[in-house]
């Protein structure tokens, strides 16, 4: 069983208010000689003062980083990954003719709809560990067509994402954002329980009345991401298309899904972090143990050190300058 740091953190401190009081008790007995151990002033060198708290302080950071080693699981890093993708990212991604106004992107910089859907998913790729992920795509206009399954082969991702007009692989009319939403679920069907997540890229459309498609076992997450200036419609084929974030807030509810606003801004950190797909970061488990590391022995170090420099250095200087040498003293 892992401790969680707060858990340890208060048992710390505890270990280390129990020697505050304990150094603070014998502070109070040993103050009646205090006058025959440092003469007549009665007190230690100055930077004495500092040893009560230092011991309670290293008490409690060695206490606290031996729980934390004693728990942390020491395979952090293993080498041995599995080959067989144990992980999924199925992608839905719109390739109507809308998809290429150029409204999009931070502010003033006029990307295609395409184009900056493409970065978006690239931002997500990018946190992907290939060695256990494999990405499936399928574009969906007036019908749907799978464009690669499972795979992690990045040029062939790229050329995907890459604003080509795909749009015309299909007849023309209006976008099927639902159905080509139930053709990415049925590629996800085979896949085993909890390991997929599901991102549908679009502008938007206006749903059916139909019921929602039935989500397989396999997806865990669904993210809707909307791009295309959702206040300022733009013209094309003859007829003014904006982002409809109506529509895609819809199927995220129906889906049981988040939805974000992502014509200007990548997906949030916390977002990404949150996702099934997304492999738990070792840095963060790594950096843990490196910290209880260095707290038990700089803990443990300057528990063994306070007393040797107490009994070299506590004396005060003054006592050693009026103690009288060996030679001045007369018979």
């Amino acid at each position: 069983m892992v401790m969680s740091p707060t858990t340890a953190l208060v048992i710390a401190v505890a270990a280390g208010l129990l020697v505050a009081i304990t150094e603070w008790l014998h502070q109070r007995r040993t103050s009646r000689v205090a006058r025959l151990a440092f003469g007549r002033r009665g007190s230690p060198a100055a930077w004495t003062a500092i040893a009560l708290p230092l011991r309670s302080v290293a008490m409690a950071a060695m206490v606290w980083g031996m729980l934390m080693l004693a728990t942390l699981d020491p395979k952090v890093d293993d080498d041995v990954t599995p080959l067989a993708a144990s992980k999924h990212l199925l992608i839905a991604f719109d390739v109507s003719p809308s998809m290429h106004i150029e409204d999009a992107g931070p502010e003033e910089s006029d990307q295609s709809r395409t184009v900056w859907a493409g970065k978006l998913v690239q931002g997500i790729l990018d946190r992907l560990d290939p060695s256990t992920t494999r990405v499936s795509m399928l574009a969906f206009y007036t019908s749907s067509l799978p464009l690669f399954q499972e795979t992690f082969d990045k040029e062939v991702i790229a050329n995907a994402l890459d604003g080509l007009p795909l749009y015309a692989a299909f007849e023309p009319g209006p976008t099927r954002l639902q159905e080509g939403v139930a053709a990415a679920l049925d590629m996800a069907r085979t896949w085993m329980p909890g390991t997929a997540t599901l991102l549908v890229v679009s502008d938007g459309d206006t749903l059916t009345g139909a019921a929602p498609p039935r989500l397989p076992a396999s997806i865990a997450d669904v993210l809707v991401v909307g791009v295309g200036d959702p206040n300022r419609p733009q013209t094309v084929g003859g007829h003014a298309s904006r982002q409809d974030s109506t529509s895609l807030k819809q199927l995220a509810t129906r889906l049981g899904g988040l939805y974000h606003q992502g014509n200007t801004k990548h997906l949030p950190s916390d977002v990404l972090d949150g996702l099934t797909m997304i492999q738990p970061r070792l840095a963060s488990a790594t950096g843990l143990r490196e910290l209880a590391l260095l707290t038990s022995i700089c803990g443990a170090a300057a528990l063994a050190l306070i007393g040797p420099a107490l009994a070299l250095a506590g004396m005060p200087r003054r006592r050693h300058q009026t103690m009288p040498r060996t030679g001045d003293v007369t018979a």
